[in-house]
């Protein structure tokens, strides 16, 4: 390899370098790379029942809303939405 060919390499391996850090730039000032506390979840399912073997009622929070949703083989169904309760602490 002469020097013509090592400088190639290294220009690639530069250009590659910037590609990478321009994307991690874009996705952090467009909000994809919002750090999240440990243990902070958006999404929970508050209650679960049973209605028969084949169809199941759901309480899902998401922030600060709850879905109440009916899963079943055929689809699944939103029922109800409501803001969600705050929960006061004991």
């Amino acid at each position: 390899m002469d020097w013509l060919d090592w400088a190639r390499a290294v220009f690639a391996l530069l250009a590659t370098l910037a590609l990478i850090a321009g994307v991690a730039y874009g996705a952090r000032r467009l909000g994809m790379l919002q750090p999240r506390a440990p243990g902070e979840r958006r999404l929970r399912i508050v209650e679960s029942l049973m209605l028969d073997p084949r169809r199941r009622l759901l309480v899902v929070r998401w922030d600060e809303r709850e879905h109440l949703i009916l899963l079943s083989p055929g689809s699944d169904i939103v029922v109800s939405e409501a803001a969600a309760k705050t929960e006061t602490p004991s």
